[in-house]
């Protein structure tokens, strides 16, 4: 397809003709094109922008850092979240050399300030357990001005040192941020609870959550109870019910403020000889402490995070009895637990009425959950059903990320044919799928025979300058050997591949 120059470019123009491209490669033609054009055009900060992500979203790193590196020569502006990203694509490649290269070579590039680099980084070595690595990198770049606040890199290092079990380094980390003015929010409290309590430290964990009530915890914030119900249900499990009785009583009175006639009203003392002192506790914190939204749905999500439906339930019909109405985020947590515990009916009510009666209006996102989990329980058929009832929404219209679940889904059921055309629609709205996608749907087709869809996508994944596997040759060639009555229109085609 010729591109339409106009007579005056500018960078905003450039950046619409990238993003028009299913070719990469020709994406990259036309930018370097320009300057030949137009010789007093300059490339801006969003237009490399543009084209860099263009090239690492479709796997073009060789190509991508050749831009990069024309960028660092023109000495352009540039943000920082665009570096964070490419250390992610890097990262997700296995180029870690390649990511580290780029942070070490910021200096160099018209960017002052790179803390989102900082901290992408720190969190791709603590998520590939790259500990020791962690440690020295945040010890050797954190004392840069560049770096802007240290409050998230020091969690990381917590999550990265509760990881390896060394929750008393953590401990002397979480102490340290004070001295370093860096505001420990509850996020920090939450990661350190956590280390704290897999490691059996009770004793340092306890302390921990008495010092979250007069520092964070003044106002009785109600999602506070989140990390609370963290420490009271671990020491259950360690065989410490008394333990966790009385420090129930004091998260009652001091961390989530219980009325008084609450507090007189419950016997804690029968909480000892019951077998089901969880329970017991969950019941506890959601009628006598949970007084706000926000502590329902920090109470409820991390319910339905655990399986624990009917305890999430639970905290439903308390927050309807208090007048308060179930937050999105709630129902998202709600609708992919039932999924996981294959209540498929159940999550579908839950997202076509329950939702609906409580005035609560389904995202992309929550519509996304669904199809997932509908492809992830072999009801492909089902998901695109709902696709249909998702599109006639007003402003809900879906995404990549929507067609790759549906196109994954259908692939599972070996329902290739219905996959491709998918697949068709994809692209129709510019969604442009990887190579994996199209190597599996074409060796599917060819499976079940149907090798003229199967050129015709290959013809598709070629036109995007993707490279097929050498196994869809091989089954493109065994099946247009099997038709010998269509195999030399197919040849025909094949050869001009």
């Amino acid at each position: 397809m010729s591109v339409r120059w106009p007579r005056l470019l500018t960078p905003t123009h450039l950046s619409q003709l990238i993003r028009s491209q299913k070719n990469p490669l020709k994406a990259m033609d036309i930018f370097n094109e320009a300057k030949t054009r137009y010789p007093s055009y300059r490339h801006n900060g969003p237009v490399y922008a543009t084209m860099i992500r263009m090239l690492g979203s479709s796997g073009r790193l060789t190509e991508m850092k050749e831009i990069v590196n024309q960028m660092k020569r023109d000495s352009c502006e540039c943000q920082d979240s665009l570096f964070a990203g490419i250390i992610r694509t890097y990262a997700d490649a296995g180029l870690f050399d390649e990511a580290f290269s780029l942070f070490n070579s910021l200096p160099e590039f018209n960017c002052v300030k790179y803390t989102e680099s900082f901290n992408t980084l720190l969190e791709i070595m603590v998520k590939e357990s790259k500990l020791e690595a962690c440690y020295h990198f945040f010890v050797e770049n954190c004392h840069g001005w560049e770096i802007k606040s240290r409050t998230r890199p020091l969690k990381l290092l917590m999550a990265a040192l509760c990881q390896i079990h060394r929750s008393d380094l953590a401990l002397h980390v979480f102490q340290e941020m004070g001295h370093q003015w860096c505001y420990r929010d509850r996020d920090t409290y939450r990661i350190l609870m956590k280390g704290l309590c897999e490691d059996g430290r009770y004793t340092e964990a306890t302390h921990l959550l008495y010092s979250m009530f007069w520092r964070i915890s003044q106002k009785g914030c109600g999602s506070d109870v989140s990390i609370y119900r963290m420490l009271l249900e671990s020491l259950c499990d360690n065989g410490q019910a008394g333990e966790a009785v009385e420090v129930l009583e004091k998260v009652l009175l001091k961390g989530l403020r219980a009325p008084k006639r609450y507090m007189k009203q419950l016997d804690l003392s029968e909480f000892r000889y019951r077998g089901d002192v969880k329970a017991l506790i969950n019941e506890a914190l959601i009628r006598g402490g949970v007084r706000s939204s926000d502590g329902y749905k920090a109470m409820a999500i991390d319910l339905y995070s655990e399986g624990n439906i009917a305890e999430g339930d639970k905290v439903l019909s308390e927050m309807h009895k208090k007048g308060f109405k179930p937050s999105l985020p709630m129902y998202e947590a709600k609708i992919a637990a039932l999924f996981n515990a294959g209540k498929v009916d159940e999550a579908m009510h839950v997202a076509s009425k329950e939702m609906i009666e409580n005035d609560c209006v389904p995202t992309v996102r929550l519509h996304n959950i669904v199809i997932r989990g509908l492809c992830s329980t072999r009801e492909s058929t089902r998901a695109i059903r709902y696709l249909e009832k998702m599109s006639r929404q007003i402003g809900c219209v879906p995404n990549k990320e929507t067609y790759s679940y549906l196109v994954d889904g259908l692939c599972c059921d070996s329902k290739y044919v219905e996959a491709s055309q998918m697949l068709e629609k994809m692209l129709i709205n510019a969604h442009w799928p990887g190579e994996e996608t199209y190597n599996k749907i074409i060796k599917g087709l060819c499976l079940m025979g149907e090798t003229y869809r199967a050129v015709m996508l290959l013809e598709e994944m070629i036109s995007q300058a993707k490279i097929p596997q050498l196994s869809v040759w091989y089954s493109l060639v065994s099946s247009v050997c099997c038709e010998s009555h269509r195999s030399d229109d197919l040849s025909v085609k094949l050869d001009h591949l």
